[in-house]
């Protein structure tokens, strides 16, 4: 694909998801800024990432490590790019994260947490954290335990460096608004019930809805919806 076509291309489905998650937003009747566009970036090249910054793009999320350090390199010279980390988080890898990343969405368990916020550098910015929940129960997927949250929350807002925002899930695929709309709305309560045992924390975030339930999770009160194939195509094989 040439430049133009590339750039003609992206920038085709850009408007298509913004107008989306616009419409989404209107049929929900809420504002048209109370939910961000995350775009998520994974395998993508990071002149798609420019691209997808020159037009108006701020926040991208990457789910492996390497490779977003090597993008992140490239794209040093963009300013307000926001980096959100979203994929499985092993120890290993949390001191990389801690130093290069402002948000991560996906800590599930104390020790992880600790470690990004002994490792958060001083003169940066708290690190911005979600829960990942399973919200779905899911065995083959990661996060806290709905039962287990409320204790794991009021240990990680406890932490210094960090700033606990919100919750994640990715829940288990359903067919229909309403049934996708019940796990969402789970995590709404949850992060409901946060809010009233830790007034301190600066919670605001649901991180939910992807292709595939967007409008079920705007209905449910996302604030962060996260896109990669609307936006940036289909990955490329190898």
């Amino acid at each position: 694909m040439t430049d133009i076509a590339l750039n003609e291309s992206l920038g085709s489905s850009y408007d298509q998801a913004r107008e989306r998650l616009r419409n989404a937003l209107e049929a929900a009747g809420r504002a048209q800024d109370a939910a961000t566009l995350l775009a998520v970036s994974k395998t993508k090249p990071a002149a798609m990432i420019r691209l997808a910054w020159q037009l108006g793009q701020r926040e991208f999320g990457e789910n492996y490590l390497q490779e977003a350090l090597e993008k992140q390199t490239e794209l040093a010279d963009l300013e307000g790019i926001v980096w959100h980390f979203i994929g499985p988080l092993q120890s290993n890898k949390t001191r990389s994260v801690a130093e290069h990343f402002d948000w991560v969405h996906s800590v599930d368990r104390l020790k992880i947490a600790k470690r990004l916020s002994e490792q958060r550098p001083a003169h940066l910015a708290p690190l911005n954290i979600c829960l990942q929940v399973n919200i779905s129960r899911e065995e083959s997927k990661a996060g806290v335990l709905p039962e287990e949250l409320e204790e794991l929350a009021k240990e990680v807002a406890a932490l210094p460096n960090m700033h606990l925002r919100g919750l994640m899930a990715i829940p288990a695929p359903a067919e229909g608004v309403d049934a996708q709309r019940q796990p969402l709305a789970a995590l709404r309560e949850a992060l409901n019930s946060l809010q009233s045992n830790l007034p301190n924390a600066p919670l605001d975030t649901l991180s939910m809805g992807m292709s595939d339930d967007l409008e079920a999770a705007i209905l449910e009160g996302a604030t962060l919806v996260r896109l990669g194939t609307a936006i940036f195509g289909a990955r490329q094989s190898a």
